[in-house]
């Protein structure tokens, strides 16, 4: 979850389902310091944006709650989505309050409401109708809450916690090594097979070394499609890595894998990661480095 950097603008969508606490989030983002408005008709929100940007920095922490009062409108909520996504001004965001049916339901007959889509049936057919409606909307939610088992106090901590300017958010580049012989890394969001490149591995006396060694990483980058390589996959990155961090991605781990994870990848890997250091919060890791081959004449 993205909180926005120093000089930009935050705009907070709230959305979700009906009794999934809204009421209290709006009420703790108005304790951030947010300017907060409850129900805003889709089809206001670029003149509002208008307003916020003709504001200066008097509107630069905004929070709107979005939600099925105007459903009617959600059609000009997408568009205003995708155009919000074009604009470099500001730091959009979409937080969507969930809960379970049975939670919604015993929810709705502790208050004793009426579902805004079932005024005069059972909650849980309203329910089920909303949950099919937002559907498309809590796929483009950058944050979502499951409120099932928060009281109003936990949820209203846990917005104050994640929202708060007091903490920065930082999107954190994770490039990793390892060997395919080994497993793929489990959390790895993105993966770089390089076992195509020439192996130090059958230079007797690299074969000991790892990819941290000055010789051996010198061999694995001396090549063309070694440098083809790094080219393309640096390029490719250089596009993602901002789209990941504007919708929210708090972490990106990218692994690189040879055969063993001793040799290439790691060259590889240190190479990446001191490429992109320069503009992101940089980490790199070898997970299989100081494993070594347990029958003579395996590639690494």
């Amino acid at each position: 979850m993205s909180t926005g950097s120093v000089g930009e603008t935050q705009l907070v969508i709230i959305t979700g389902m009906s009794g999934a606490g809204k009421t209290v989030a709006i009420q703790s983002f108005e304790d951030l310091g947010f300017f907060c408005v409850d129900n805003l008709p889709p089809t206001l929100l670029p003149k509002f944006l208008e307003l916020m940007k003709e504001s200066g920095n008097k509107m630069n922490k905004v929070a709107l709650v979005m939600d099925l009062r105007g459903r009617e409108f959600f059609d000009h909520l997408f568009k205003a989505l995708d155009d919000l996504a074009e604009t470099s001004w500001l730091t959009p965001q979409i937080l969507f309050l969930d809960a379970d049916d049975a939670a919604l339901v015993r929810r709705y007959k502790e208050t004793r409401r009426t579902h805004p889509l079932a005024p005069s049936g059972r909650p849980l057919d309203g329910i089920l109708q909303e949950r099919s409606l937002l559907e498309e909307l809590k796929g483009r939610a950058q944050t979502i809450y499951n409120t099932s088992e928060l009281k109003p106090r936990e949820l209203r901590e846990k917005i104050l916690t994640e929202f708060s300017n007091d903490k920065k958010a930082i999107f954190t580049v994770n490039v990793m090594s390892f060997g395919f012989k080994h497993g793929l890394p489990i959390d790895a969001d993105l993966v770089f097979d390089v076992r195509f490149l020439p192996n130090p591995h059958y230079i007797e006396h690299m074969r000991p070394k790892t990819g941290l060694d000055e010789e051996v990483s010198s061999y694995v980058l001396k090549w063309n499609e070694t440098n083809k390589f790094l080219e393309k996959v640096i390029d490719l990155l250089s596009f993602m890595l901002p789209h990941y961090k504007r919708e929210g991605k708090a972490q990106l781990v990218i692994a690189i894998g040879c055969t063993g994870g001793q040799h290439r990848s790691v060259a590889l890997a240190e190479h990446i990661a001191n490429h992109f250091k320069k503009d992101y919060v940089t980490h790199v890791s070898h997970r299989d480095i100081e494993k070594r081959k347990k029958v003579d004449g395996q590639k690494t």
